[in-house]
């Protein structure tokens, strides 16, 4: 049961975006977590508290030792088709559709807003939905190769020029999408509120967009479980699960 504190930040947040001339979601991996999709950073289960990024998820591991980085993205990318979205996918979906949402911002790769019905959906880190060789730029849908990932003993191979494909994600040593980052901004900059989900608001320069939005007068509501740089500067804090707070905040929208 929600307890009342909850509930009231609840129905503010819900009030804040009916009134929003244009409201946008900034979401990170705390939104996919109910999914089943591991997040990278939190506290005692996030990856990279056992893993080095930078030996795995970097350019130049990719360039260097592409078998490598393929051993550990082929799991992480199954899982991901293997997810389905969740309420707090389903309810900014809902959200969007009935006018109350302009847009979504993501730091996740897995595709779930798009999933789950979400249509303005801006991912600043890429998405693993499509391939993109770095010799010849040709671009593929990653789908092609998912039996052969899923059989585990191959690299997805470019068909013109047969160098190994790499998803077309944002690794470390890499820039963000400059279209999709510049699409972010413009929201970010017009944004009256902007409603975070799921980020610890650590990665730069990802994490700076929410920053813009504040700046340039946006009321600003934080749902995380863990504490954020920014939340002195919320408007509403609710640390509540996003699969029971957002479906929450949708109820009397849609």
């Amino acid at each position: 049961m929600t307890s009342a504190p909850a509930s009231t930040e609840i129905e503010s947040a819900r009030h804040l975006l009916k009134n929003a001339r244009h409201a946008v979601v900034f979401s990170g991996a705390g939104i996919s977590t109910p999914s089943g999709i591991p997040d990278f950073r939190s506290k005692g289960s996030g990856m990279w508290e056992t893993i080095d990024p930078m030996e795995v998820a970097s350019r130049s591991t990719f360039l260097n030792d592409p078998k490598k980085f393929w051993d550990w993205k082929r799991p992480l990318m199954l899982k991901m088709w293997d997810s389905r979205p969740n309420l707090a996918h389903t309810a900014l979906a809902q959200m969007e559709s009935a006018g109350f949402i302009r847009a979504v911002i993501t730091q996740n790769i897995d595709g779930l807003h798009q999933r789950a019905g979400s249509r303005q959906v801006f991912p600043v880190h890429g998405s693993i939905d499509e391939m993109v060789c770095l010799n010849c730029r040709c671009r593929f849908p990653s789908r092609m190769f998912e039996s052969l990932l899923r059989a585990g003993k191959e690299m997805p191979l470019c068909s013109n020029c047969r160098h190994v494909l790499k998803p077309d994600i944002v690794l470390f040593q890499e820039n963000l999408p400059q279209k999709t980052w510049e699409a972010a901004e413009k929201h970010c900059i017009r944004a009256d509120v902007i409603l975070v989900v799921g980020s610890s608001l650590e990665v730069w320069p990802a994490a700076h967009l929410p920053e813009i939005a504040v700046e340039n007068g946006a009321k600003l509501i934080i749902i995380n479980l863990s504490a954020t740089h920014l939340d002195a500067r919320a408007s509403i804090r609710i640390s509540l699960d996003l699969a029971q707070a957002l479906p929450a905040i949708s109820t009397g929208l849609v």
